[in-house]
């Protein structure tokens, strides 16, 4: 029973490890891909809109990703050619930066992204289980913090001496370590009953459209509704704030560009900890409504602060929020549909809904920074950020939802 306990805590380590290098990794380019893109003459509006064609691609296939985690006892499997998928997807952007392979590139890579993140929250609670998923998802992003970090840092210094196209081999070094890391978790040590939430008297679990899933739960509506006004406000500030200071000629563009993640990863690493420690304390909702108030902050001042050096509040108020809802949206999710049988439907279903925001944020933006400048771009996601935090309070807080949820609950 020892040695067992020992290989299941060893499948856990790495895990976490999986996490750290999976960071530069499952969102492709990221926001290193708007100044890519501006170094080859694209416009604000035109980097905005292919990466909205991603977004949109990403959230239609959130839900199907959700019911294939469900479904499969091959999770590893999947992280690792997905892993996969988005460094060639990358690799695309070497042989032409025209907008159709861009775009078919960003497709790519938004639907690969929409499969990873649920494949890593069900390989999760298949591991750990309900009673230590708080913690452990606090771990996970913890260490998927600091491999952004350690990502951004190395990505900065090799674009700085060899251009940003140096930031492609980086990526596939950590794609390789990743695969390296899945293959030291013992499929063995996942319970894929637990990791879509099934009772254990349910053999296939019922099925359930995920509308209805979302219908069933107030609060489950209200946080998809306000995942995607948070998205939509949060998308495109981090992209666009690059963009800003490339704009104004006054910085170096790689290296602006992973100080950006630098400070706010940093910043997330102690959040997503004590995220996880509070959660079992204050309960999910409560960190939700926290990290929903970070934005409009956020927004407020890279409108109103125009210089470089607004990188520090702004990314500080990231990390904050960022932080917090890495560990509170799937474990939220994951509380409410406990005994459903479906939680990765459900935690697919609203992530489409807050991918709509996050698909629509860059185009909007860029479009209102190339029209009227980027202060009035900030300000217009602000507004959306407030407008997230006032549906939550409506709906959540005012209505007396802010209780610990124990249990799959109807309304």
């Amino acid at each position: 029973m020892t040695a067992r306990m020992s290989g299941e805590e060893r499948s856990i380590t790495w895990l976490s490890r999986l996490n750290f290098f999976l960071a530069d990794v499952r969102d492709g380019l990221g926001p290193f891909l708007g100044i890519f893109l501006m170094g080859h003459g694209w416009r604000a509006d035109d980097i905005g809109y292919v990466m909205t064609i991603g977004g949109i691609a990403g959230m239609l296939a959130t839900t199907p990703a959700g019911a294939l985690i469900d479904a499969t006892r091959h999770k590893r499997m999947l992280v690792a050619v997905g892993a996969i998928l988005v460094v060639a997807g990358s690799l695309v952007l070497i042989l032409s930066t025209s907008f159709a392979p861009v775009a078919a590139s960003q497709v790519g890579i938004g639907i690969v992204g929409a499969v990873i993140g649920p494949a890593i929250a069900g390989l999760t609670l298949g591991m750990v289980g309900q009673r230590r998923l708080a913690s452990q998802l606090g771990r996970n992003e913890a260490w998927n913090h600091a491999g952004n970090v350690a990502s951004a840092a190395l990505a900065g210094a090799v674009s700085y001496y060899w251009g940003i196209t140096a930031v492609f081999v980086l990526m596939a070094l950590m794609a390789l370590a990743s695969l390296a890391c899945l293959a030291r978790i013992d499929p063995a040590h996942i319970d894929h009953e637990a990791a879509r939430g099934a009772a254990s008297s349910q053999a296939d679990g019922v099925r359930i459209s995920p509308l209805r899933l979302l219908l069933r739960s107030r609060v489950l509506l209200a946080l998809a509704i306000a995942m995607m006004l948070f998205h939509l406000g949060n998308a495109a500030m981090l992209p666009l704030l690059g963009q800003s200071a490339t704009a104004q000629g006054a910085v170096s563009p790689g290296l602006y560009t992973a100080l950006t993640i630098i400070v706010a990863q940093i910043v997330m690493v102690p959040v997503a900890l004590a995220a996880g420690r509070l959660a079992t304390r204050y309960g999910y909702v409560m960190l939700v409504t926290v990290a929903l108030a970070a934005l409009p902050l956020r927004g407020l001042v890279a409108g109103y602060w125009d210089s470089p050096w607004c990188l520090l509040p702004v990314q500080i108020l990231d990390g904050i929020g960022a932080g917090i809802l890495g560990v509170a949206l799937p474990g939220l999710v994951a509380q409410l549909l406990q005994g459903s049988g479906h939680i990765n439907v459900g935690l697919g279903a609203v992530t489409a809904v807050q991918s709509v925001g996050a698909a629509l944020s860059p185009a909007l933006a860029g479009m209102m920074a190339q029209r009227h400048g980027y202060g009035m771009a900030f300000l217009m996601l602000t507004v959306f950020a407030l407008l997230a935090l006032i549906i939550w309070y409506g709906l959540v807080l005012r209505a007396g939802n802010a209780r610990p949820m124990n249990k799959f609950e109807a309304t």
